[in-house]
């Protein structure tokens, strides 16, 4: 099993909006294969949402609504990217040889 400062941080939030962790040494298990897939699709999702904000902003002539919707989808994939940014630079940090 993984040590306390190993833990991955899962892609999602609990019911309670706390963050959810994973403690396993196998990369394959389902859980990872399953937050795998996750931040895979938040990625995605948060390209996609790029793309619809240059579009929109590019425009020129978007009204309030639209401006207001772009900015919540943004907000939401730039919370799951940051999670995923956070998870993996905690990844990496434990992957790295300790130093004496």
């Amino acid at each position: 099993m993984t040590t306390a400062n190993e833990l991955r941080l899962l892609p999602w939030s609990g019911p309670d909006g706390k963050p959810c962790y994973l403690s396993t040494d196998d990369k394959d298990s389902y859980m990872s294969r399953l937050a795998d897939n996750i931040e895979a699709v938040q990625l995605g999702t948060a390209a996609d949402l790029l793309v619809e904000a240059e579009e929109t902003l590019g425009a020129g002539d978007a009204d309030t609504e639209a401006l207001r919707h772009v900015a919540q989808e943004l907000t939401g994939a730039l919370r799951d990217v940051l999670r995923i940014a956070i998870s993996r630079g905690h990844r990496l940090t434990a992957s790295e040889p300790h130093r004496l």
